[in-house]
């Protein structure tokens, strides 16, 4: 049996014909002496994906690696200086033209389906935040709790290969809906997102522009059911209320309500896991 280590296994992921053109384009093996672009690309992908912090980091771990190189595709690991060398001397285009050749090749060979909302024609947006720690001794404007820091990264993936299409960092006490309203979606588009980014102005706007939202909604939400779509099949299938509906009491008279035409569809499953 051969031993062929998980990142030997990504590599073949990696399509050489693509990587091999990209190398011709940019000439960048021309007098590499054995240490060619292949083997440039190996140790930056290593560096990532074992977190390295230096280049002595990544040229001992590959040297680690004695015996599996040649399933790697290099024939001996560089070194520490050699690593250095070639960061600064060769061009990083290589590496973006190769991101964006692969990509396009993969999704041509697997596209997205979208199996689970065939029919559901429009752009889907998917909207969450996540908390990142900070050192509070370091990153002092980052103050998060009383002796914690953390940032907080703002993003929006476009469903059709879950791309960012936004991301904003700011400090861990910003909350969601404050930069609900930093990006603008296009006429007709669905936004799903957490009930962190409910903002009932905010909502306003989105269905001004035409567009759709999903989200889950606060307890304390006040609303006045419109229309009942309920049926015997739904309830098999773990809905248990599908409305429309507008908001009442105070979010009304400044959002919503009969007069400002805001009107949402209210709709409750048991597993709460809507597939987007």
């Amino acid at each position: 049996m051969v031993n062929i280590n998980v990142f030997s296994q990504l590599l073949s992921f990696i399509d050489r014909d693509i990587f091999k053109k990209l190398v011709s384009k940019y000439n960048s093996d021309k007098h590499h002496k054995g240490l060619n672009s292949w083997t440039h690309l190996v140790s930056m992908l290593f560096c990532h994906l074992s977190c390295s912090d230096s280049a002595r980091d990544i040229s001992n771990g590959l040297r680690s690696t004695t015996g599996n190189m040649n399933h790697m595709g290099i024939s001996r690991a560089p070194s520490k200086s050699s690593i250095s060398y070639m960061n600064e001397h060769r061009d990083h285009k290589l590496f973006k033209d190769l991101y964006f050749a692969l990509l396009d090749n993969l999704w041509n060979k697997e596209p997205n389906k979208r199996s689970e909302l065939r029919a559901l024609k429009r752009k889907v947006y998917l909207m969450d935040a996540s908390v990142i720690p900070l050192c509070l001794s370091i990153y002092d404007w980052a103050k998060f709790r009383s002796n914690k820091g953390a940032a907080k990264l703002h993003t929006v993936l476009d469903y059709d290969g879950c791309l960012p299409v936004f991301m904003e960092i700011s400090d861990g006490k910003v909350h969601e809906s404050k930069k609900a309203n930093s990006f603008s979606f296009p006429k007709g588009s669905v936004v799903v997102m957490d009930r962190g980014y409910v903002d009932y102005g905010w909502m306003n706007i989105l269905d001004s522009s035409r567009s759709f939202f999903v989200t889950r909604s606060k307890v304390n939400m006040k609303y006045s059911v419109v229309k009942n779509y309920q049926s015997d099949p739904m309830l098999e299938s773990g809905i248990i209320k599908d409305q429309v509906i507008t908001l009442s009491g105070e979010s009304a008279k400044r959002y919503g309500g009969k007069n400002s035409g805001l009107y949402m569809f209210w709709t409750a499953q048991r597993a709460m896991n809507m597939n987007f």
